[in-house]
């Protein structure tokens, strides 16, 4: 390995020289400890007892051989500091782990699979000029297996069995999954690791999550993963002070731990930008995950995540240094911020001044939207722009749309709730919602169990509530959801200039009392008008659009197969009256015309 690279942060592949190496019936043990008295390796191969390991290349690393150890084999590092105080960690290169609450790092062999997906590796693209939806899971809470009682998890094959089947009926073109690093704690959500290079022992092995990815890819669909760079567990088996000094973390307590309680990495760090940007590396390339979700970008922009305490200038480059290094390296690859701040240039390229995602969460649309919905019909009138304003700032930044895990936890309510009212009321609000968010420029993010009207909070010990399909309602919101996804997925005006200028026109945005909303979608030599009653009546609508005669009608919100109060005959061409579109609109809905 380089070690200069390593110090300075320019590593992408400490993996490949650090942790448990299979080679030539032995295995290689290495591990970064540069404060350590001395360090010895236990596990399986010597019934735990002490082998010791000697400091080697420029003294803060420290290996040894074992023959015969072999994978599968469970190990730990036993390291000794300055005051003689031992503590038992996993290896933070290894490459699997056992299940919690055990601790032990498992030999995994890096390279066993073979994969089988070159034909989707070499033609994936970044979706920026084309459709993408994404539907979010949990992966231990989605079905669980009646077949384990005790956790009722499925491993990541059988998982995807059931995944993929699922995702292609509904119209969703990738999965994003919640953290899948190894994790202590099931309420985490796999966002505080211990193990950054193991996937989760949860559901399986290393091999079994790489065929899940292949079968994926094998019938079109992408995966991303939820990375988390800012902070990990404080578990003092794993990073925690792990040669006996804050190797990892900030030396302080006010900058050591973060809100959640975890530690917060010390950016500053050449050698910790190096395990981090090592591990996003390993992800894409190990795994074939088609991206990233960066999580929480705030808490790397700003010292805690505060704007008034200042930019963390080191934490900034690292997160260039990384993206610019990971597109290097997976041109393709899909690079996604979760950031709430209006820090300038997010999805701008390094070489041009920028962070370098691709997307940035709009985390601005979806608080506006929301809390838009949560109002009453008339409240809407006050807050009427809630729904333009997004558009005013939208083109500073490539967006993702988010209806992510985080809005439908801790009291905030499912989305089906949050929409006002009485609960047979909130569906039609629902459909006119989600025909909104499908409309509005950007990519599109869903939550498990949003897609078919989820009542109850999501709780990751729970399986989502698929008796609830047993329900008009909810089935036909499924239908619903199943119809609008495909006919996005379907028609480019809805993406193919979602970053353009060009691809959406306002034609009504001045409708206060009625609370009335339209809109034009343009791509592919396509014209989609969008057409939006955020109110609880009926009302006469009329609407002028020049240089066109006809509207074909595409979806309707109010159509009864989806619950609403209308039966659509098989006429569904609307021809101008007087230079006119005559388009009454039910309470509650919304349409979609191709415009001829």
């Amino acid at each position: 390995m380089d070690f200069y690279n390593f110090y300075r942060g320019h590593s992408f592949d400490a993996y490949e020289f650090f942790g448990a190496h299979v080679a030539d019936g032995a295995v290689w043990f290495r591990t970064y400890a540069p404060a350590a008295d001395r360090v010895a390796l236990i596990g399986e191969f010597n019934d735990w007892t002490e082998t010791p390991m000697d400091r080697a290349y420029d003294g803060s690393t420290w290996e040894c051989r074992v023959e015969g150890a072999c994978p599968g084999q469970m190990y730990k590092y036993r390291i000794y500091d300055q005051t003689g105080r031992a503590i038992d960690h996993c290896d933070p290169y290894g490459f699997g782990m056992e299940l919690r609450p055990k601790s032990a790092s498992v030999i995994r062999e890096l390279r066993a699979f073979e994969f089988d997906d070159w034909d989707w590796m070499l033609s994936r693209t970044d979706r920026r000029n084309e459709a993408m939806t994404i539907y979010e899971v949990h992966a231990g809470s989605w079905h669980k297996n009646p077949d384990d009682p005790e956790n009722g998890w499925y491993n990541y094959v059988e998982l995807g069995d059931r995944l993929i089947q699922y995702v292609k009926e509904h119209g969703y073109n990738y999965i994003e999954f919640l953290p899948l690093a190894e994790h202590p704690s099931d309420n985490s959500w796999g966002y505080q690791n211990t193990g950054f290079f193991a996937p989760t022992s949860r559901y399986g092995t290393m091999d079994q999550l790489k065929q899940l990815i292949e079968n994926c890819h094998k019938n079109e669909i992408g995966v991303l993963l939820d990375f988390v760079p800012v902070h990990f567990a404080v578990d003092d088996y794993a990073l925690e002070k792990y040669d006996g000094t804050a190797l990892y973390e900030y030396p302080h307590p006010d900058m050591g731990y973060s809100e959640w309680g975890s530690h917060n990495f010390n950016h500053c760090k050449g050698e910790v930008q190096s395990f981090l940007q090592s591990n996003a590396n390993y992800w894409l390339k190990e795994f074939h995950f088609d991206g990233l979700r960066i999580d929480a970008l705030s808490n790397l922009i700003y010292w805690q995540g505060n704007k008034d305490r200042g930019t963390n200038v080191n934490a900034v480059q690292f997160i260039r240094n990384m993206n610019g290094g990971l597109k290097r390296l997976h041109p393709t690859a899909i690079l996604a911020a979760e950031d709430s701040t209006q820090f300038p240039g997010v999805t701008r390229p390094v070489y041009d001044g920028g962070l370098g995602f691709d997307y940035k969460w709009d985390m601005g649309w979806m608080n506006d939207s929301l809390d838009y919905m949560k109002k009453t019909a008339d409240q809407r009138t006050e807050h009427y722009h809630k729904l333009t304003f997004s558009m005013m700032y939208f083109y500073d930044e490539n967006f993702i749309l988010p209806l992510s895990h985080d809005e439908v936890v801790h009291g905030k309510a499912t989305i089906l709730q949050k929409m006002s009212g009485l609960y047979e009321g909130k569906f039609p609000q629902a459909r006119t919602f989600y025909m909104y968010m499908y409309a509005h420029p950007g990519k599109k993010l869903n939550f498990m169990g949003n897609e078919f009207a989820q009542i109850r909070e999501w709780d990751e010990d729970e399986e989502q509530d698929w008796f609830l399909l047993k329900y008009p309602l909810h089935d036909s919101f499924q239908v619903f959801m199943k119809d609008l996804s495909k006919l996005y997925l379907e028609n480019p005006a809805f993406w193919a200039l979602d970053y353009n200028t060009m691809g959406f026109d306002w034609v009504d945005c001045d409708q206060q009392r009625k609370r009335i909303y339209a809109f034009l979608r343009h791509g592919g030599d396509e014209h989609v008008l969008c057409l939006f009653n955020f109110s609880e009546h009926d009302q006469d609508y009329s609407l002028r659009l020049d240089y066109h005669e006809e509207l074909e009608l595409l979806l309707a919100s109010d159509n009864e197969i989806y619950s609403g109060t209308v039966r659509y005959g098989e006429e569904t061409v609307v021809k101008k009256t007087k230079g006119v579109f005559h388009l009454p609109m039910t309470a509650y809905s919304a349409r979609f015309y191709k415009v001829k």
